[in-house]
């Protein structure tokens, strides 16, 4: 057996026993807590995960600076993995081009030479090809590295250390966000605008309570390296900053462009951020395709360098707008970016903050940088004073140094006991060279010293000072400010805002023309839409045998109901009917209604109105108009009949009072209100009969009174209506003398 130790003191090849449910959770948690804090989440203080921030550090210790040269991303990537990253070499590189991107970064850490992809989604060349740098931004959050302003900690291999965070000159996390799964928890932070960051944290330094709603003042809301218009409203941006999660709503920055003649082309020239132009100008070729978009005749990509999407429209008729916003709805030319701002805080704790806390944090971490680098730098310069102070006391006793250092034995122990020496100033005065001993040298260190004693007073002050430290942070932030200024390229802001147009779109009847038919429906279930309206109905011509049932006057952006016997509404667009040049098509090639069944009623959907059916048996209900839409050709149920019953009337709810007659010539008046609204059902008693059953109904207002038509189409009044009200489901009176012998209200069955 090997003599070979576990760290716990178990023999290498010893067997523990453990309950799986332990095991596994221990493990699972394991690696939960290492894809939370190593790969997934970022700093809240330098918003790098850290194979970012070990990027930057590699590239810093390769000395890849503004100024200097590029150099192979291989080189860089080969030290990150072999000094800093024990993991895939691909995925090393592939964090690096995206610290690279100005479309996916909106202020690029890293400056790279050759192709390291586009916005179609294209990759990177290899990474023996291309060469990186670092740019400005990316300098800033590692300046004062050296200065003690970070904890360091050692690497996989312990053969080196690491920066555990960057001192972060730059407030990274919203300037350039970050996204991110770890296990259970997510990341999403849109960039930001410097200019807006730093305005927003020089307010939070002179008021540390200020409200989000105050913030925002500072800060619009996201800025992305992509640009495109935000349309989220400012309540819902509010919500979104004050916990930390929700979205913006993004939308393809477009124009219009005269091509001549009256007609025009859409030229888009800004898409959503993370959106692959690509995928995106394959998705509007299958909405044309597919015809889902019947008015978009054709799209172009046009890009050069800057995004040119041309949308060619089929007709100079239809409006750019229109055209737009159904594209909006149907592509990603809108798109929605998430905000989760999931942070690892100074503690390494995951958490959702909000704005104010994001700054906050950020805030701190550079008044901790400050004071790191300022004690050290205090440090210094009292090591150096030590050193001065000593070398004053040798030049004020110049010719007995000399004679101790020329005759002592032990000439550093006689200077330390005779001009009270440390023993770091007894060796910087042996280690003196003889032509450092003139006037001029001396003259020089007291210089030296009278300037650094003042540089200590002032860094003592600072450190005692919470105003101090302050304003030297405001001063931080408004350099970050000039330098990343709005009136510069980079800095100016490239996401505007805007309100959502109020245009309530149908898609299913948005891009028709709009024109005058009249629908036709004959008693045989033959249907067709004559163009114009037609007054004279005598002039249609109808197959042998054949009549006019119902005759609708319409507009082709119009859905026409139809309302069968059996008690359901059936829809259909008037563009979808054929035209009045034939005598049309069956209707029940259009809807599902059977051959026992026949229409009973057909008219214009009107959403805001109120309907009254009726069945044989007499009953019935209300129902509002907008719940009969049916979506498919079978149909909606509404008036639910059974056995021999059908419906046998719709009309029109106008005004107070309900009144029907029934096969017995019996009619019956009461208040429309005795009617309940219903959805579907068989509804209520609506009129009691011995004999037959329900024949018409009606509605009319009280102050006009009762009329009929008669077989000549003259409207007659109804005297003494007043005489035929009762109870809702009672028997009711005779018809008056003269009444229509149809036992009908009106004999034209249209909805008035």
């Amino acid at each position: 057996m090997s003599d070979k130790k576990t760290p716990g003191g178990l023999p290498s090849n010893a067997i523990i026993e453990e309950h799986i449910d332990d095991a596994l959770s221990s493990r699972y948690l394991a690696y939960a807590l290492s894809t939370i804090t190593m790969r997934a989440l970022p700093d809240v203080r330098d918003g790098l995960k850290p194979v970012h921030r070990r990027i930057l550090y590699a590239m810093r210790q390769l000395k890849l600076n503004p100024e200097g040269a590029h150099k192979k991303c291989a080189r860089i990537v080969g030290d990150v993995m072999g000094q800093y990253h024990p993991h895939g070499d691909q995925s090393i590189y592939d964090a690096l081009v995206k610290l690279s991107q100005s479309f996916s970064a909106r202020y690029p850490l890293v400056d790279g030479q050759g192709n390291f992809g586009n916005i179609d989604g294209d990759s990177a060349a290899a990474m023996r090809y291309t060469e990186a740098k670092m740019t400005s931004a990316g300098v800033a959050l590692l300046a004062g590295i050296d200065e003690d302003s970070v904890d360091f900690v050692a690497t996989y291999n312990e053969e080196d250390e690491e920066p555990q965070v960057l001192p972060a000159g730059f407030p990274n996390l919203l300037a350039n966000g970050s996204t991110g799964i770890a296990v259970g928890m997510a990341t999403s932070i849109p960039s930001h605008n410097v200019a807006e960051i730093c305005d927003a944290a020089l307010h939070l330094i002179k008021t540390p309570k200020a409200r989000i709603e105050t913030l925002m003042q500072y800060i619009k809301g996201p800025d992305l390296p992509t640009g495109g218009i935000i349309v989220e409203s400012k309540e819902s941006m509010l919500d979104a900053y004050s916990t930390g999660k929700g979205g913006f709503k993004v939308r393809a920055r477009w124009n219009v462009e005269d091509t001549g003649r009256g007609t025009y082309q859409i030229v888009v020239t800004e898409i959503p951020y993370q959106v692959q132009k690509s995928r995106l100008i394959e998705k509007l070729a299958e909405l044309i395709e597919n015809k889902k978009v019947p008015w978009l005749a054709d799209v172009r990509d046009e890009s050069a360098e800057d995004v040119r999407i041309v949308l060619e429209p089929k007709s100079k008729n239809i409006e750019a707008e229109l055209l737009m916003e159904s594209l909006f709805k149907l592509s990603q030319l809108e798109n929605r970016v998430s905000l989760n701002m999931n942070v690892l805080d100074s503690t390494r704790t995951p958490r959702v903050m909000n704005l104010r806390e994001v700054i906050q944090s950020f805030l701190d971490h550079r008044r901790v940088v400050l004071q790191r680098r300022s004690k050290q730098r205090l440090s210094k310069i009292e090591d150096r004073m030590e050193v001065l102070a000593g070398y004053r006391i040798a030049y004020l006793n110049i010719d007995e140094v000399i004679r101790i250092i020329r005759f002592e034995d032990d000439p550093k122990k006689e200077l330390m006991k005779a001009f009270k020496l440390t023993e770091r100033q007894a060796d910087a005065i042996l280690n003196m060279r003889l032509r450092a001993l003139n006037k001029l040298q001396e003259i020089e260190i007291q210089a030296e010293y009278d300037k650094l004693d003042a540089e200590k007073k002032e860094i003592q002050s600072l450190l005692k000072s919470d105003k101090k430290q302050w304003a030297s942070i405001a001063e931080e932030m408004k350099a970050i400010k000039e330098t990343y200024s709005q009136k510069t390229e980079l800095g100016a802001r490239r996401t505007t805002f805007a309100d959502e147009p109020n245009i309530e779109i149908d898609l299913a009847t948005a891009f028709i023309t709009k024109e005058p038919v009249t629908v036709v429906l004959s008693s045989k279930g033959w249907i067709r839409a004559m163009k114009g309206k037609v007054d004279d109905i005598s002039s249609l011509k109808f197959k042998e045998g054949d009549s006019a049932a119902f005759v609708v006057p319409a507009e082709t952006t119009d859905k026409i109901i139809l309302f069968g016997s059996n008690g359901k509404f059936y829809t259909i667009g008037a563009d979808k009917l054929p035209g009045g040049r034939g005598n049309g098509e069956p209707v029940r090639l259009m809807i599902d209604l059977q051959d026992d069944h026949v229409p009973v009623g057909l008219f214009v959907h009107d959403e805001n109105r109120e309907l009254l059916v009726g069945s044989s048996d007499g009953y019935g209900f209300r129902v509002a108009e907008k719940d009969i839409i049916a979506s498919t050709r079978g149909g909606k149920q509404v008036l639910n009949v059974k056995g021999d019953c059908e419906a046998v009337r719709c009309v029109a709810v106008s005004g107070d009072k309900v009144a029907m007659i029934g096969e017995n010539r019996k009619i019956l008046v009461y208040d429309i209100d005795e009617l309940p609204v219903m959805t579907r059902g068989k509804g209520v008693r609506l009129q009691k009969y011995k004999d037959g059953g329900l024949a018409d109904l009606t509605t009319f207002s009280s102050s006009d009174g009762l009329t009929y038509v008669d077989s000549a189409g003259r409207t007659n009044a109804v005297k003494d209506w007043h005489l035929l009200e009762g109870k809702r489901a009672g028997a009711g009176r005779m018809a008056p003398r003269g009444f229509s012998r149809s036992n009908a209200f009106t004999p034209d069955k249209r909805l008035s």
